[in-house]
């Protein structure tokens, strides 16, 4: 009688955990090309990084975003208009943001030079000519508005200056499912993948869940193995781009519409959404790399964070919103969680990257970063403006970030005294997104743990 009582209990324990396995049994240790594991990633994420970038995200330095949703797709004619209610976004009105984040940059300038260029401003307008500044430093005061040729760009950066671009409260245009699916948002992934990860147009990447059924697994098969003959750098970009994809499906699986009632919605967790775009048997084995990428995207950006320490350490620097106790408290937080970045043990080393022959890596170097600028430009393609609102912030997170990891020397030169301009600059727009960028994909590591418990209880 035991035994009959037994085995069946053996069969659903079985059972009950061969879901979450299909998902995580193959996301678990060391990852390729890094000196780092999974579970390293996990703890301390979970334990104590989540907590501390999300408060500092609900401040209104960076919760208030500007960007241009209106700019024409530069690839193809494609649709403004979603058609969904969920894919709206609400602009926030003058005076919702606040006064500091409306007025100049002030964030890359030291209180001086902030109160000379306001006072430059005043005698430009009123047409008077301040003999009191020199030719050099009105130069240098113009300038400031300007990006240094020495910081390459890995994304398009121009929303920030343009006068059709609104600021949007990321807290109440929140990333979430909104029914944006179908032809024209696979068009997006598909144009990514196929014209911007150096893959020839015979080796074909699977992407569609729909193609799993005619393909099982072979043209899986055929792109990984061609991938693995490929160099580390071109390896590291397609990780990159496939960490991104999977960080927003978990984003979309984790904040799903499970209610729309007259009365009230109600958005969370989709399990099976879930499994759909991660189940290892129904992605033909493509879902757990998928994961694994999402974690190799986490190291990346982790680096960039850690590197620039510095930059943020800066006297000169302040996160300016009018407001000055709370500026000075934001940045007292943004400084700890910098310096607990660069605690952790186990970091990704980009001198591997770009090691070789001098000339060989500038230009492959200089191809990366065209490529990524591509892609930056894709999100302009997409339809739905709330997954395009996101879609350019992240992508720009991650181009701020490649951004940082490959300006080594200008950091090492950040100058001692404020009364110096640095050679390497950030504007709001990109420190905005690079912690915004970071939070999403921190988010998505915290969420996954969310999801091994949901499918264990599945059954």
């Amino acid at each position: 009688m035991k035994l009959v009582v037994i085995v069946p209990l053996l069969l659903l324990l079985e059972v009950s955990g061969y879901a979450e396995c299909r998902c995580f049994c193959q996301v678990t240790g060391d990852l390729d090309d890094c000196t780092c594991d999974v579970e390293t990633i996990d703890r301390f994420n979970n334990d104590q990084l989540f907590p501390k970038l999300q408060s500092l995200l609900e401040s209104d330095y960076f919760r208030f975003y500007k960007v241009n949703l209106n700019k024409p797709c530069p690839f193809w004619t494609a649709s403004s208009e979603c058609g969904l209610r969920d894919c709206a976004v609400q602009p926030c009105s003058p005076n919702e943001v606040p006064e500091g984040l409306r007025s100049a940059p002030h964030n890359k300038y030291s209180a001086e030079a902030n109160e000379q260029q306001d006072e430059c401003e005043k005698a430009k307008h009123l047409g008077a000519v301040d003999v009191s500044l020199s030719a050099e430093t009105r130069e240098a005061l113009l300038d400031w508005n300007k990006y240094d040729d020495e910081a390459e760009r890995f994304c398009v950066v121009d929303d920030e200056e343009s006068p059709d671009s609104q600021y949007v409260d990321l807290l109440l245009n929140p990333e979430r499912f909104t029914g944006y699916k179908g032809p024209e948002a696979w068009q997006i992934w598909n144009s990514i993948y196929e014209e911007n990860c150096f893959k020839p147009y015979t080796i074909k990447r699977p992407l569609n869940p729909i193609s799993f059924q005619n393909s099982p697994g072979s043209e899986a098969r055929t792109f990984y193995s061609w991938l693995e003959g490929q160099c580390v750098e071109k390896r590291a970009f397609f990780r990159l781009v496939s960490g991104l994809h999977a960080s927003i499906n978990i984003h979309l699986s984790a904040r799903y519409l499970l209610d729309d009632r007259w009365f009230q919605k109600k958005w969370g967790h989709n399990v099976s959404e879930f499994r759909q775009r991660f189940d290892s048997g129904l992605t033909a084995g493509e879902g757990p790399k998928r994961l694994r990428n999402l974690y190799f995207l986490y190291l990346i950006e982790l680096r960039a964070l850690a590197k620039v320490l510095p930059f943020f350490q800066q006297s000169s620097f302040q996160l300016y919103t009018g407001r000055p106790e709370e500026d000075r408290k934001h940045k007292e937080q943004l400084v700890d969680i910098l310096e607990l970045a660069r605690s952790f043990p186990l970091h990704f080393d980009e001198a591997s990257l770009f090691a070789g022959d001098e000339k060989e890596a500038a230009k492959l170097k200089e191809d990366i970063r065209l490529a990524f600028l591509n892609i930056s430009r894709i999100m302009d393609c997409v339809g739905c403006f709330k997954c395009r609102l996101w879609g350019k912030l992240q992508t720009q997170g991650l181009g701020t970030a490649l951004k940082i990891l490959f300006s080594e020397r200008q950091l090492e030169a950040l100058p001692k005294s404020s009364n110096q301009r640095p050679s390497f600059q950030l504007s709001r727009q990109e420190i905005v997104s690079l912690f915004n960028a970071f939070g999403r994909i921190s988010t998505s590591v915290r969420e996954l743990k969310n999801f091994r418990v949901l499918l264990a209880e599945e059954q």
